[in-house]
């Protein structure tokens, strides 16, 4: 098995990459769709539906498949001997941004939910505050595994 990782180590870290791209991008998004949702819903007949549909596909096709992805090939790297020096802060650092970024996945799903229920009370102004959250998460993940600190 170890053999197997480290063959496939450069493999696991082009799909990690691919998949960590796919997940930030649903990330920076699907705060920005919220804004439009309680932006515009008023505006324009029939536009909460259109958002609602959106919001689904971005989150059930894009960014859940890409988490996983992302969580799946981090494992692997992760076990693949000789990649993390685990006394260096760098490895902890990640990982708790990591799932700093995955709680904030949730979070962001369950304000879906609100939205379906009728029971959003957040602004556009807090959704685009939101937004920053997976920027400054983004920094500290790629400052971690880059300068390893």
């Amino acid at each position: 098995m170890i053999d197997l990782l480290i063959t496939l180590y450069p493999w696991n870290k082009a799909f990690h990459i691919m998949a960590v791209l796919s997940w930030m991008a649903g990330l920076f998004y699907l705060p920005r769709l919220y804004v439009y949702h309680v932006e515009r819903v008023m505006e324009i007949d029939g536009a909460a539906a259109v958002f609602e549909v959106m919001e689904l596909k971005l989150l059930n096709f894009i960014m859940r498949p890409a988490m996983f992805a992302t969580w799946g090939f981090g494992l692997a790297l992760v076990f693949t001997p000789g990649i993390v020096d685990w006394s260096m802060i760098w490895p902890w650092t990640k990982g708790a941004s990591v799932i700093a970024m995955t709680w904030f996945h949730y979070w962001l799903a369950a304000r879906r939910q609100d939205f379906l229920t009728g029971r959003n009370r957040l602004s556009g102004r807090q959704f685009r505050m939101m937004n920053e959250v997976p920027t400054i998460l983004m920094v500290v993940i790629v400052l971690s595994v880059v300068v390893k600190f």
